[in-house]
């Protein structure tokens, strides 16, 4: 994790750069939190007429609470397993306020069935949570649903430290602000 108090957005390049030579940060799944959040979507069109691109544009995130850059966007083509992703977090969620917090993930999986399209990533080494993430829409009891699922647990000792009062509500703020993101593209 970096910290800067200047926006990044022009070095976001050389932080992916930097950033895809770090390794996943290990983790056992079995000593992860698990979280699911899901929302209803009600699209015009069946799943697989829908335009998915803005979630394998990794729009997920509202732009007042993230930017990023991916791998794939830069070498001109689609996400692949082993791409990564540079996020600059703002602390608070405001661009022009807030202190920039520059991350990394790798694309582990992407999701391409009759019932789901997707994809997952892992937490690089320094992010502030470690563990796997996995954004799908999807068929779910005959209802089209955006799903973020999570196994996570803090990354860093002072995500440990500040992580119940602090990262878990901030967390929730921002799966919940991508959640009706997500909701408003999807027509």
């Amino acid at each position: 994790m970096q910290i800067h108090f200047t926006d990044q957005k022009e070095y976001l390049r050389q932080h992916l750069q930097r950033l895809s030579k770090k390794q996943v940060m290990p983790y056992d799944r079995s000593e992860l939190r698990e979280t699911v959040s899901t929302i209803d979507l009600e699209p015009s069109l069946p799943l697989e007429e829908l335009d998915l691109r803005p979630l394998f544009d990794y729009a997920i995130f509202p732009s007042h609470i993230m930017t990023h850059l991916t791998e794939w966007s830069v070498a001109g083509r689609a996400m692949e397993v082993g791409d990564t992703i540079v996020q600059q977090v703002y602390l608070p969620p405001t661009p022009s306020f807030s202190q920039k917090l520059i991350f990394g993930v790798r694309v582990k999986a992407v999701i391409n069935t009759p019932d789901q399209k997707g994809f997952s990533y892992e937490t690089l080494e320094g992010h502030v949570e470690k563990g796997i993430s996995t954004f799908t829409v999807e068929l779910s009891r005959n209802k089209l649903i955006f799903k973020i699922h999570t196994f996570s647990a803090p990354g860093t000792f002072l995500s440990r430290l500040l992580g119940p009062v602090f990262s878990v509500p901030y967390q929730r703020f921002c799966t919940k602000a991508a959640l009706g993101h997500v909701r408003g593209w999807i027509k």
